[in-house]
């Protein structure tokens, strides 16, 4: 069997991202121009406003169209999820010239999706099958984050969007704490700010949801001056010993996490967070096998437990361009500007990684 590529696999040493410094080195001085950037901001957003009133009186109120954002998210989450099964079946198939890098991540998965269907911890939305899983016991696992230090004196906290972290979110916002999460999938831009001044008693709870963060939420760009104290993300499992950890497969996460490094918003010693049900840690997760832009987790929240893994593993140091597929970069518009500004301000194009386009095989069995 040919080598795997070793250029895709994580050292369990510091490492270096070979000719890419110097050009990311070259463009930092382009952080001060980033404001000139045509970022969205609220752009989406009126999308799903909408004047209420009678077809005969005055229409001056603008609320926003909860049901169409709902409905347009749940669209986007299913064709997603669609797309990703057909990726796992695509990656772990043999093909009889060297089993796919990434083949072992969907074996793992696959068994704690599983698992927790038949065993009945899953919560809804279900079946959890390509998603951050939501589980029994979710909110006594946030209740765990709660108490720890590092979330006590943070103020800013970054959580990802998926529901089995909802409670955390509502404990970063009930705590007067700012709350940065992801718009879905970074579809239609970036971030969004919620801080607990912008909502009232009554729509903090709300405000954890994706309609929620979509009403109240104040978006930004690449430009915002920005200091996140503590990440949380979500994961379908995670290795206690080590602090690899294994997400739902789409590298959202991955995404979000380089280009907080490239604003300059967390470095190294920011701690990364997860909550999960027990049955998620797992002991089978290769360090030697993670790609260099795979996120390891400093602290575990279950239920039951908080566990500091001491990780060793190195964390991303930004965006690594030569493994975002054009197809990825297709999907992701704030990722395209980003991309040409840093291109510009250069004076040399960044490198690009292979197509993810199914084979033609793959694309007859539809």
């Amino acid at each position: 069997m040919p080598l795997m590529d070793s250029s895709l696999l994580r050292n369990s040493t510091p490492f270096t991202l070979g000719p890419l410094p110097n050009l990311l080195n070259k463009t930092q001085k382009c952080r001060h121009s980033l404001s000139s950037l045509s970022l969205p901001t609220n752009s989406h957003k009126h999308l799903f406003m909408r004047r209420s009133g009678s077809s005969s009186g005055p229409r001056n109120d603008v609320t926003f169209d909860e049901a169409a954002y709902e409905a347009e998210r749940l669209s986007f989450d299913a064709k997603a999820r669609e797309e990703m099964a057909e990726t796992s079946k695509i990656e772990t198939q043999e093909s009889g010239v060297a089993e796919d890098p990434k083949a072992w991540k969907w074996v793992i998965r696959k068994r704690i999706w599983d698992m927790m269907e038949a065993r009945n911890i899953a919560q809804n939305p279900r079946p959890v099958h390509h998603r951050i899983p939501n589980f029994v016991g979710a909110a006594a696992a946030a209740d765990k984050l709660g108490g720890l230090e590092v979330f006590r004196v943070g103020t800013c906290v970054k959580v990802n969007p998926d529901s089995p972290q909802k409670q955390v979110r509502f404990l970063t916002l009930s705590g007067e704490k700012k709350l940065l999460t992801p718009q879905p999938r970074l579809r239609t831009g970036f971030f969004s700010v919620l801080e607990s001044h912008m909502l009232t008693p009554s729509t903090i709870k709300e405000a954890c949801t994706s309609v929620g963060v979509a009403k109240y939420g104040r978006a930004i760009g690449l430009d915002e001056k920005i200091k996140v104290d503590l990440i949380v993300i979500g994961s379908v499992a995670v290795d206690p010993r080590t602090g690899a950890r294994l997400g739902k497969g789409e590298g959202f996460a991955e995404l979000e996490y380089g280009m907080l490094r490239f604003m300059g918003a967390i470095d190294d010693s920011t701690p990364v967070v997860t909550t999960v049900h027990d049955s998620q840690l797992v002991d089978d997760i290769p360090i030697e096998k993670l790609l260099v832009h795979d996120v390891p987790v400093d602290i575990i929240c279950t239920p039951t437990q908080v566990i500091f893994t001491n990780t060793s593993i190195p964390k991303p140091q930004g965006i690594y361009w030569d493994k975002l597929s054009p197809e990825k970069l297709g999907q992701i518009r704030i990722l395209r500007e980003l991309k040409r500004r840093i291109e510009k301000e250069a004076g040399q194009k960044l490198p690009c990684g292979p197509s993810e386009k199914l084979p033609p095989t793959a694309r007859r069995g539809r």
